[in-house]
């Protein structure tokens, strides 16, 4: 890469952090509240912190057009964040999480009923910004929560008899998921000018890492501790929710291929104790971190990014593809 084209990516670098600077400032005024305990219930969860990679795919994809960080791009990226917000205060009462983002998740504070209505304040904020931006934009805003609610609803039923448990897992990631990460690449273009071929790349581009994203935390949730990930080892263990390692134990065992460790964890798992025993899901995590299934979704979740890259091979603009994919494979290589 020419001299020139690593000078602009560093430009594009400086550019993105001072977006993002303006979006935490935009954030914090738009979550503020005249009441004191409204005003930290619904600031709780972004003073947090967070990676914020949706807003910077916002930014990121606006270069691809000539109207790059402009006022409307920098409120839709109020608008994803807002709204990926919004689901983790729903997640983490779904979740029983103790804890988000390194602190105490809202529900452990509050109470399960003023977190739920929280999450329900942060969209509504979200949808007030969403709606400076037109009537195209609502709609594409209330679509992609739609999948989102799609998609969390469809993981707690689970798939049909006649499903491929692992396809409709995928699928169920691509909708909670994928489709805000798609939304935020596709604000970006569409707001700043691109052209609809780039769009519609772009777009391929969110979902497919969207999915990785999630591939990659399902790795996360068993192989971090507290203090690097946020998040409490094993919480979907705990709330019995199958991720891809427990899919791909079961996928082996109806195959008749899964080796004796793989029956160990699923006999654990059948017993119903990890709810309320601390040791018993210690031990399930402990065997899951040695198994092969843990290795075989983070290959998952490398393949699905190298997807995602696919996607934009076509982009004209060198410099801002290979942003784009170093931004996929920041979000992966955290398991490397």
């Amino acid at each position: 890469m020419s001299n020139f084209s690593q000078q602009r990516i560093d430009q594009l670098e400086d550019q993105i952090s001072d977006g993002l600077n303006q979006v935490e400032i935009r954030l914090d005024s738009v979550l503020s509240d005249n009441r004191g305990v409204l005003d930290d219930i619904v600031g709780h969860l972004a003073r947090a912190g967070g990676k914020r990679m949706r807003p910077a795919l916002v930014l990121l994809c606006s270069c691809l057009g000539k109207q790059s960080f402009s006022e409307e791009v920098l409120r839709a990226c109020v608008v994803v964040e807002l709204t990926h917000l919004a689901t983790l205060y729903h997640d983490d009462v779904m979740d029983s999480a103790p804890t988000r983002r390194g602190v105490n998740a809202v529900q452990r504070i509050w109470g399960n009923n003023r977190a739920v209505l929280a999450g329900d304040l942060v969209f509504a904020r979200a949808s007030q910004v969403v709606a400076s931006l037109g009537p195209e934009a609502v709609l594409q805003h209330a679509v992609t929560f739609d999948r989102l609610c799609r998609g969390q609803l469809n993981e707690t039923f689970g798939p049909d008899d006649d499903q491929n448990p692992v396809d409709f897992y995928i699928q169920v990631l691509a909708d909670k998921t994928g489709s805000l990460v798609a939304q935020s690449a596709r604000f970006g273009a569409e707001l700043s000018g691109a052209s609809n071929e780039v769009v519609e790349a772009v777009v391929q581009f969110g979902e497919k890492i969207g999915v990785a994203f999630q591939l990659a935390d399902d790795v996360i949730d068993l192989s971090s501790d507290s203090a690097d990930s946020g998040k409490t080892p094993g919480t979907d263990l705990r709330e019995g929710v199958d991720t891809m390692p427990i899919l791909l134990l079961r996928q082996d065992a109806a195959r008749g291929v899964l080796d004796e460790d793989g029956q160990k964890i699923l006999g654990e798992l059948s017993r119903g104790t990890l709810v309320s025993e601390d040791a018993a899901l210690e031990r399930v995590v402990q065997m899951l971190r040695a198994h092969s299934v843990l290795e075989r979704t983070r290959q998952l979740a490398f393949s699905w990014c190298e997807d995602a890259k696919a996607a934009i091979a076509s982009l004209e603009d060198k410099e801002v593809k290979a942003a784009l994919e170093k931004f996929a494979d920041t979000l992966v290589d955290r398991i490397s």
